[in-house]
């Protein structure tokens, strides 16, 4: 079974800190971008969004005249845990080692109270794997969702993962054959 996956970055949210279960609203003013999103997206695609606020306007905006399904938690941003909202600058003046570690050596260093990139890649990893809805699926998420899905895609360590880009109001277009992923199409501005 072949399915194409097409990964809508949620519209921004102008904050300044790392934002993750934080329920920021998307700033959906750029309607002509929306428009151009719309038209680069399969009119028979299933969409699907993150339960979180700035995730769900986002798909409402692409979703008309296509299969809407329920939020999905599972797609949620990271949990930053206690550095939620904060910005780098305050988190590395209090914890330096813990926050370069937690970047520059991605896998199981989590924030405090938060979740790890492995935790999140597990946690996307496992709805993906389980959906079995039409497709192909418009799944509009955040950046580190998208992410874990570029690097199961690429097959690349997650360090490098970090290094690629996500832009809000972006489509990244991945192909799922079997247990094989490709990129198609990564950070894509209609």
């Amino acid at each position: 079974m072949t399915r194409d996956w097409y990964w809508v970055r949620h519209g921004p949210t102008h904050a300044k800190g790392m934002v993750g279960w934080t329920d920021l609203p998307a700033d959906l003013s750029e309607a002509a971008a929306i428009a151009r999103i719309d038209r680069a997206l399969p009119r028979e695609a299933t969409c699907v969004s993150s339960d979180l606020s700035r995730a769900v306007a986002t798909a409402d905006a692409v979703a008309p005249g296509r299969h809407r399904l329920p939020h999905a938690p599972a797609l949620r941003e990271m949990h930053f845990g206690d550095w939620e909202m904060r910005n780098f600058a305050e988190v590395e003046a209090e914890e330096p080692e813990r926050i370069f570690a937690f970047w520059d050596q991605p896998g199981d260093n989590a924030p405090p109270n938060g979740e790890s990139w492995n935790a999140l890649r597990a946690r996307v990893d496992g709805w993906v794997s389980a959906f079995d809805g039409p497709g192909p699926v418009i799944a509009v998420a955040h950046f580190g969702v998208i992410l874990t899905q570029v690097q199961r895609a690429l097959d690349i360590p997650a360090r490098e993962t970090f290094a690629q880009k996500i832009d809000n109001l972006s489509v990244t277009h991945l192909r799922q054959t079997g247990a094989r992923w490709e990129a198609l199409a990564i950070n894509i501005r209609p």
